[in-house]
């Protein structure tokens, strides 16, 4: 009888385990389509590095990938998610910009409808804790712990306690603002006086229209040592401002994200001192790679965090090829 009884269970796993491959391989076999959030503008420094991981992930998949584009814009993002819904996709990738008081009915009723979402760059707690066995996941970087290490490592290029600095970001959206909280807070622990200044929606859309904004604020700050922000287009921007202030490379203390061409170039030139690098070509791939798992495996969502240095003067002939490459 004992002996029966094992058979039978080891009869029962192996059916279970037969099954499960052959829902496996349907799965495989079904076209999975995704609609994914990418952020900015299409090639953007900001954007080309996670469009190019996620292009790189549908393809090493077989998925087809449908790129959604929103310059930022939070209510973009929710019309664009909309849009994804209607066309019943395999699964959707969102970013957390419009919070998630925009996001939750809409996410509770794609998930009702089958459809896997998952969430990047910008994070969605608790959508993310409620959905994660149907496969919601994040990749990107803990934000404040990110803005945190740029603060970190401006105080190390030579900020002293008593210096002025300015944090110079989207600080109307809670969202969008903790990782410039981490890059304040880290200044203040350092005993700088820092101020906070908000970016405005449209120097958010139109990185340029910071320039006459901060040179202004140079020039009614003379004693200032230190600007840091966690917006790339920004970062991007500030080496521009410092020349038109008339400041030479180190005067003022940059720490910034992301590794756009002119921010490299700014790093290399001592205009900026550190870039936050969360390594967007990773939060391109593995959104769509958490949709494919899900689907094909039933795997729950993964909480990764893509961000972990930062660039300096010290780093960037080494990275610049893979930046300029579009993979980091």
């Amino acid at each position: 009888m004992k002996r029966f009884l094992k058979l039978l269970v080891i009869v029962l796993v192996l059916t279970i385990a037969l099954s499960a491959l052959q829902v496996a391989i349907v799965a495989q076999d079904e076209e999975i389509l995704i609609y994914m959030q990418m952020g900015g503008t299409q090639g953007d420094a900001s954007t080309l590095a996670r469009t190019n991981g996620a292009r790189a992930a549908a393809e090493d998949l077989g998925i087809t990938l449908v790129e959604q584009y929103s310059g930022w814009d939070p209510q973009t993002m929710i019309n664009q998610f909309t849009e994804a819904v209607a066309a019943q996709p395999t699964g959707i990738v969102i970013m957390g910009h419009p919070g998630e008081a925009a996001f939750e009915a809409l996410v509770d009723d794609a998930i009702a409808q089958g459809i896997i979402v998952t969430s990047g760059n910008n994070p969605l707690p608790n959508l993310e804790a409620k959905y994660q066995v149907q496969g919601f996941g994040y990749a990107g970087a803990d934000l404040y712990a990110g803005g945190h290490l740029t603060g970190e490592a401006m105080v190390a290029a030579g900020l002293e306690a008593g210096d002025e600095g300015l944090v110079y970001d989207i600080w109307h959206q809670e969202g969008r603002s903790r990782s410039s909280q981490g890059v304040f807070d880290a200044l203040t622990e350092a005993g700088l006086t820092v101020e906070q200044l908000d970016v405005t929606n449209e120097v958010d859309s139109d990185a340029s229209l910071a320039i006459p904004i901060l040179t202004a604020y140079i020039e009614a700050h003379p004693n200032l040592r230190a600007i840091g922000t966690q917006h790339g287009n920004i970062t991007a921007v500030l080496p521009q401002v410092l020349e038109a202030a008339g400041k030479a490379p180190g005067d003022i203390i940059v720490g910034g994200i992301d590794l756009s061409p002119a921010t490299i170039e700014g790093i290399r030139a001592g205009y900026v001192s550190a870039s936050f690098d969360q390594v967007l070509y990773l939060q391109g791939y593995y959104p769509v790679q958490q949709i494919w798992l899900t689907k094909t495996y039933l795997i729950p969502g993964l909480h990764i965090d893509t961000g972990v240095g930062t660039v300096t003067p010290e780093n960037i002939d080494l990275l610049a090829p893979l930046i300029e490459q579009g993979y980091r």
